[in-house]
């Protein structure tokens, strides 16, 4: 009797743990708000990109990125902007 209720005990555990799992938000990578997208692209235009595909907000880091900002000479970069929207970050492609 003692080890089947250590089993039932076991199994709750588990279920606790499955429930939890469950429960826990799961952060994904998102868009900008209408005002976050003037703030991304009044700092991309001040540091001479001329325009940018796919931006996207990264809540584990706390970045946004951008992929491909091309600058008015023709070079692309991916950059990073942190979340004052001042960039940290710049890759060449």
């Amino acid at each position: 009797l003692a080890e089947a209720g250590r089993r039932f005990g076991d199994h709750k555990l588990l279920v606790g743990f499955a429930l939890v799992a469950l429960a826990a938000p799961a952060f994904a990578d998102r868009g900008p708000s209408k005002e976050e997208a003037q703030a991304i692209s009044t700092t991309l235009t001040a540091e001479g990109f001329k325009s940018w595909n796919k931006v996207e907000y990264d809540p584990d880091g706390g970045i946004w990125k951008v992929d491909d900002a091309r600058k008015i000479s023709g070079k692309t970069y991916d950059v990073q902007l942190n979340r004052n929207f001042q960039v940290i970050k710049k890759d060449g492609d």
